[in-house]
C-alpha cells in the first residue's frame, strides 16, 4: 500500500521525506507533536517508521499516526490504514485498514483513494466490488494521480466494473505512462494492438485534451 510523507511545513503523492538538519530540529518536532500538532505527529510517525534520525519502531510510528489521524489528518489516516494493511506495528487487519483509508479518501487524498480502489478490487476489508474500485480509482485519476490512472486504465482494459473500452483504457494508461508508471506503459502496448487506427487517434486526442480536476 502506498503511504503519504509529509514535510515539517507541509498521501500520497510521496513528495519527500521529512529532513532534519540537527537534533534541535528533531527535538522541536517532538515538542510540537506532544503538544498535539498533527503535522508534527505525522512527521514523527514517518521518522519512526522509516528509522530516520531515530531507531525504527513501527509501534511508535503507529502511535503518532493514530494521534494525528484521530484529529482528522488525511495523511495520517492513510498511513495508519497502510500499517494495518501491512501488519506493521499491529496485527494485520484489513477491515481497520479500510476504515482509515476511507477516511483519508473521503477527504480527497489521492493516494488513499487509489489504495481504497485496490482494496475494493481485491476484496480486502470490504466486499469485492469492481464498480466501487473503479469509482475510487477515477476520483484519484481525475486529480492527476498516476498510479490511479494506470489502475483505471487497467479496469477499462479488462472490463471490470464497467464495459470494456479500449479508447478509455488507452487514454488513462497513456497519461500514467507519461508520468513514468512502468506497468502502464507495458499494458498500453497490449491495448494498442487491439485498437484500430481511428480508435488510437481518438484516444490520443482525449489524452491530449485531459486536464486534472479538483477532488
Amino acid at each position: 500500500m502506498r503511504k503519504a510523507v509529509l514535510a515539517a511545513v507541509a498521501w500520497l503523492a510521496l513528495p519527500f521525506a521529512p529532513c532534519f538538519a540537527d537534533n534541535a530540529s528533531l527535538a522541536e518536532t517532538l515538542v510540537k507533536a506532544e503538544q498535539g500538532e498533527a503535522a508534527a505527529q505525522v512527521n514523527l510517525g514517518w521518522m519512526y517508521e522509516d528509522g530516520d534520525g531515530v531507531t525504527r519502531d513501527y509501534a511508535e510510528a503507529l502511535k503518532w499516526y493514530r494521534k494525528a489521524a484521530e484529529q482528522g489528518n488525511a495523511a495520517a489516516q492513510m498511513n495508519l490504514g497502510s500499517m494495518y494493511h501491512e501488519g506493521e506495528g499491529v496485527p494485520r487487519d484489513y477491515a481497520e485498514a479500510a476504515k482509515w483509508t476511507r477516511k483519508a479518501a473521503e477527504q480527497g487524498f489521492t493516494g488513499a483513494q487509489d489504495n481504497l480502489g485496490l482494496m475494493y478490487n481485491k476484496g480486502e476489508g470490504v466486499t469485492r466490488d469492481y464498480a466501487e474500485a473503479a469509482k475510487w480509482f477515477r476520483k484519484a485519476a481525475e486529480q492527476g494521480d498516476a498510479n490511479a490512472q494506470s489502475n483505471l486504465g487497467a479496469m477499462y482494459h479488462e472490463g471490470k466494473g464497467m464495459p470494456r473500452d479500449y479508447v478509455q483504457a488507452y487514454k488513462w494508461l497513456s497519461l500514467a505512462a507519461a508520468q513514468d508508471v512502468e506497468k502502464a506503459g507495458s499494458l498500453l502496448d497490449s491495448v494498442e494492438r487491439r485498437m484500430t487506427p481511428d480508435q488510437i487517434a481518438e484516444a490520443q486526442k482525449l489524452a491530449a485534451a485531459w486536464k486534472p480536476t479538483g477532488n
